[in-house]
């Protein structure tokens, strides 16, 4: 394979001969003549390149493998890629790291990655200390002496009252005390609902069996926990309404975001809410509810829980991980009747998860009004960086599309079709953490998503998230 180019002055601002010679594919070719160029000085720093559709036509390649070639010329430095300069020589041309080759990994910092855009995390230097630590006080002044001793593992009565009151006024849950079971998270639901994996076989204990449905997208770190208990997960195909839950067959569960899908965004159709209720019902089957992102709404009416439709087919759970604090082991379960002794069983005769003394302070910080309180903080302050992230976007990549921005503490940023690992490759080396939409699809999904990028706007201080924007910004493929 030998191809040359001659560039226009007019385009490229020097006159320029490429040869696309040599081993590997024609995106190695030309990513190896372009990086010969800028190392031997024939491309000067400033240097703005030909745009991808002007360069593919004059090579007779496809548009794709341009745009492949100068995303990795950009993660290693040689480059720099912003919407309206388009894509230029690198003031100081010289690589970051000689380039890699897969998986992608961002370089490795003793004080974490430079820009944490990372979905699923609250911003940690905005947790309530001082209300939690009033709480915390009196949660401990008023314990009597046996909640220092073995804990009930149903959780403090004094939490479960407290959530039932909770619960039913902000997320339309209908309960009562007996019917919750405290856990440390969802991750601790899951395993107390279908136990653990064996190295020879099934899974040990648990309360429900497979298969389960699942969303056609969702957090893999979920489903290995499914499959080490044994667990088969059967996806179902997502639309812009969320799960088709009309494609259930026989399975004995599903396991839904219906608040706020993960991570695609928007909630679950009300035509198709009733409709897993009646599938659960005709089924003899249930509905494990994950209220996602349930207390953070921006451009929409509060959607109430699934569970409030039929309490006897849902079993909702919820924890305080993107509320409150991920280092906050608590969260619950609200169960059917019929699960609640056997979900108790699985658990042990002793609280050996989450703290009791946690749980007193929860139970305050949430009768208080602390809760509420921080909770609408918080949605003011998480709206405002969705707001800043959208107008930084409309500036710098208006024709990169945000969608799943009504809710929740993330964005999903799509993508041209093929462009999704080099971006996450030229983020990684620019220090960002962030996470590809690719990576969250069910092996077995029936649709895809197409390519994009899952971007927190929470997680970031806020004194970095202005740096955070336009570090990204800066990664993305241009038009």
């Amino acid at each position: 394979m030998e191809e040359s180019w001659v560039n226009s002055a007019e385009r490229i601002g020097a006159d320029l001969h490429l040869e696309l010679s040599g081993p590997g594919s024609r995106r190695a070719a030309l990513t190896r003549a372009l990086r010969d160029a800028v190392r031997g000085g024939r491309l000067a720093p400033g240097t703005r390149l030909p745009p991808y559709r002007s360069l593919a036509a004059d090579l007779g390649v496809a548009r794709n493998t341009v745009a492949d070639a100068y995303a990795e010329l950009v993660a290693e430095g040689w480059l720099t890629a912003r919407q309206g300069s388009g894509t230029r020589v690198a003031e100081r041309a010289e690589p970051l790291r000689p380039a890699l080759r897969t998986p992608v990994r961002a370089p490795v910092s003793a004080h974490g990655p430079r820009h944490d855009l990372r979905q699923g995390s609250p911003d940690a230097s905005a947790f309530p200390r001082a209300a939690w630590a009033a709480s915390y006080r009196r949660a401990l002044q008023a314990a009597p002496n046996e909640a220092f001793g073995p804990g009930d593992p149903a959780g403090r009565r004094e939490l479960r009252e407290t959530l039932t009151e909770y619960l039913a006024r902000a997320r339309g849950v209908r309960t009562e005390p007996d019917r919750i079971v405290i856990c440390s998270g969802f991750a601790h639901a899951l395993r107390l609902l279908f136990g653990r994996g064996t190295q020879k076989g099934p899974a040990v204990g648990g309360v429900l069996r497979g298969p389960l449905a699942v969303e056609g997208y969702g957090l893999g770190f979920h489903r290995e926990l499914l499959a080490a208990a044994g667990v088969r997960t059967v996806p179902l195909p997502l639309d812009e309404h969320g799960a088709q839950v009309a494609a259930l067959g026989r399975e004995r569960a599903v396991l839904l975001t219906p608040a706020h899908q993960f991570p695609t965004g928007g909630p679950l159709h009300a035509e198709r809410r009733t409709a897993v209720i009646d599938w659960a019902r005709a089924r003899g089957a249930v509905v494990l509810e994950d209220d996602y992102d349930g207390e953070f709404r921006y451009d929409r009416r509060p959607v109430g829980a699934l569970q409030g439709l039929d309490p006897d087919q849902v079993i909702h759970i919820g924890s305080v991980s993107k509320s409150l604090s991920p280092a906050l082991r608590l969260g619950w379960m609200v169960l059917p009747r019929r699960y609640v002794e056997p979900v108790l069983a699985a658990k042990g005769e002793r609280e050996a998860w989450a703290s009791v003394l946690d749980q007193l302070a929860l139970a305050d910080f949430v009768g208080c009004g602390s809760y509420d309180r921080h909770v609408r903080r918080m949605r003011q302050q998480y709206r405002r960086r969705r707001d800043r992230l959208v107008a930084a976007l409309a500036v710098h990549a208006p024709h990169v599309e945000v969608t799943g921005i009504a809710a929740g503490l993330h964005a999903v940023l799509r993508l041209p079709p093929g462009t999704e690992r080099s971006a996450l490759k030229a983020a990684a080396w620019q220090g960002i953490a962030l996470d590809g939409l690719a990576a969250f699809r069910h092996p077995q999904s029936p649709t895809a998503a197409g390519d994009g990028l899952v971007v927190g706007y929470a997680a970031a201080a806020e004194h970095a998230y202005g740096a955070a924007l336009d570090a990204l910004c800066g990664v993305l493929p241009p038009e």
